[in-house]
């Protein structure tokens, strides 16, 4: 308080002692509410980043991309009504679009010869404090992509996916669901190794049932205390918003162009040109796909340093 207030307050001052004990008292008041701790800054653990996923998939619920994506997926699967959720199948595709090989997390496939779990993974992504569009945040190779899929998916509450060797030297995810007609198993391909541009989630190129078994992947390969750098945890967030609703076809082709520049194939900036020609030849698209197509020649731009 200061010596003025108390030179009013004291002996002979102008106010009273009522209007002293109120000065008194809200004084002490503005002490105490200026100790408190500032608000917390949002939280970038695993934990954080599946609640921040599931609520962006509520969301992507009425995007196109998802619901012709679902129509596709349960037709060509032959799941009957009700087998698979919608709910969960826009997480699954998601986390598919978002952690396979050149997805819009920016995971790159090459050799690693690493046993099949993420913690490799999740040890590059602790380090990522600068995030570029056009450069990958973790190298991974087949097996590793698809035990984070299968990690990352059980986390967030979808049961049944684990790991399959279509042959002795790769790796993909495969989903098991049941219905009353049987078991139904769905590959989910995180890499397009040994697979053509029209090979999707729920490819048929591989058969699912040469594995006896197809046991869930139940490793809890980091815990949900494990932090994320927040530029890394922003970015993937701010992917998923650009990206997810967009459409099985225009995230295949982004996905082969953010391959050609990791590759060193492309650079960005041909990347960002191919990806505007593309827009401009497809006219009555979804919003989604415009936006996509928008957003990954921006990502090229700023990526490959123009502005």
């Amino acid at each position: 308080m200061s010596a003025q207030t108390l030179a009013l307050c004291g002996p002979g001052g102008r106010f009273g002692s009522g209007v002293c004990a109120l000065i008194l008292l809200f004084g002490a008041c503005a002490c105490i509410r200026g100790a408190e701790p500032a608000p917390a800054a949002p939280g970038t653990t695993l934990a954080d980043l599946v609640t921040a996923l599931r609520a962006k998939a509520k969301a992507l619920e009425g995007t196109a991309g998802m619901k012709t994506g679902f129509h596709s997926f349960t037709a060509s699967s032959g799941l009957q009504c009700g087998a698979v959720r919608f709910s969960d199948y826009v997480i699954a595709r998601l986390l598919f679009e978002a952690a396979r090989d050149a997805g819009f997390w920016n995971l790159h496939w090459e050799i690693t010869n690493q046993p099949p779990n993420s913690d490799r993974i999740w040890r590059q992504w602790k380090t990522v404090n600068v995030v570029s569009p056009a450069a990958p945040t973790a190298i991974a190779e087949c097996d590793e992509l698809s035990a984070l899929y299968s990690f990352l998916a059980l986390r967030s509450g979808i049961h049944g996916m684990g790991l399959f060797w279509p042959t002795f030297n790769h790796t993909v995810a495969v989903w098991v669901l049941s219905q009353p007609g049987g078991t139904v198993r769905v590959v989910v391909p995180t890499t397009q190794i040994f697979l053509d541009s029209d090979d999707y989630f729920g490819t048929k190129k591989f058969d699912p049932w040469r594995q006896k078994t197809i046991h869930e992947y139940t490793r809890r390969d980091v815990p949900d205390s494990f932090e994320l750098p927040q530029p890394l945890f922003a970015f993937f967030l701010e992917q998923t918003d650009k990206y997810a609703g967009a459409s099985d076809v225009t995230l295949q082709l982004i996905r082969y162009w953010r391959a050609a520049v990791f590759q060193g194939d492309w650079t960005p900036d041909f990347a960002a040109r191919e990806a505007l020609r593309a827009l401009g030849g497809r006219g009555g698209i979804p919003a989604e796909d415009a936006a996509a197509f928008r957003n990954f020649a921006l990502d090229m731009q700023v990526g490959g340093g123009r502005r």
